[in-house]
């Protein structure tokens, strides 16, 4: 679904440029459920919205659904956006209208479509747990609520990727395993592929590849040892769990480079330093602070 390959974005500002993502490698498989974590400026968001059609990169290749986006004229972006990628943001102001209903907002996105609006409607938000507020104004609604019309607003056109920023971040933490749970269902009962950015390690339980962006680019990678759904047969069969549901994986890109979490070098004595000793023990690959 996903092919991102060197991903480069400079912004300029009069003389001065700021790098935001700096040869970032990422593949998402079709249907897949994952999210993207890193701290404020790793980049995350600057290549949610490159996914969304709603920036372009400086440089790189950036293939969705078999659409590579760098080719694209306007008329391409304004159909991507209608017709492929859904999006959901944490600021609801930016996906809601609040003097219509739930309904009529969903209703929205589909008026240039010609399709019945109506019925789409009402099932997408029977779909997200809301077919009882329909004629609701938003006032009337929840912060949790308001994110679920939000979703629904989000799969008005049948789009095959949904890109949620941080959906999570504006509600408590009972409303978000909600909100976390109501896209795996989306991503197994519609086939939808989910990628999720937020700041929260949290997500890593709830989806099954959590990728990590340190100073714009990809650094590592979680994935589970065993799936979510065999998690939740488990703890039903009273089976005890592991503390380490996620392996992670350093991620090389094509030269061989990988970062290296700061603890783990704090952790051998490698700190203000730019220089590592790097050999060969027993087939495995040794890091070792520097000779003083």
């Amino acid at each position: 679904m996903i092919h991102c390959e060197n991903l480069v974005k400079i912004y300029k500002v009069a003389d001065l440029e700021v790098v935001a993502l700096q040869g970032l490698d990422l593949h998402v498989e079709d249907g897949e459920l994952m999210a993207i974590i890193g701290n404020s400026g790793s980049g995350k968001s600057t290549l949610l919205n490159m996914l969304g059609g709603l920036d372009r990169p400086s440089a790189g290749h950036l293939v969705v659904d078999g659409k590579n986006l760098l080719k694209f004229t306007e008329r391409d972006i304004v159909r991507y956006k209608r017709e492929t990628v859904g999006f959901v943001w944490q600021n609801n102001a930016r996906n809601l209208i609040p003097y219509l209903t739930a309904q009529e907002n969903v209703e929205l996105p589909m008026l240039l479509s010609g399709k019945r609006r109506k019925q789409r409607a009402l099932e997408l938000l029977e779909a997200v747990g809301l077919g009882h507020r329909v004629r609701n104004k938003l006032s009337e609604l929840s912060g949790g609520e308001q994110q679920r019309v939000a979703i629904a607003i989000a799969l008005a056109n049948r789009p095959r990727l949904l890109l949620a920023d941080e959906p999570t971040g504006s509600v408590d933490s009972r409303m978000a395993d909600q909100i976390l749970d109501l896209f795996r269902d989306l991503n197994r009962n519609m086939g939808l592929t989910v990628v999720i950015v937020t700041h929260d390690p949290q997500l890593a339980k709830k989806v099954d590849r959590v990728v990590a962006i340190r100073d714009g680019k990809t650094s590592s990678e979680f994935i589970r040892s065993k799936s979510y759904a065999e998690e939740l047969a488990e703890l039903e069969a009273g089976v005890a769990q592991s503390p380490d549901a996620h392996i992670e994986y350093a991620v090389l890109d094509k030269a061989g480079r990988l970062q290296i979490p700061g603890d783990y070098l704090k952790e051998i004595g490698v700190d203000g330093t730019n220089k590592v000793r790097v050999t060969i023990e027993d087939g495995k690959i040794v890091l070792l602070p520097p000779e003083k």
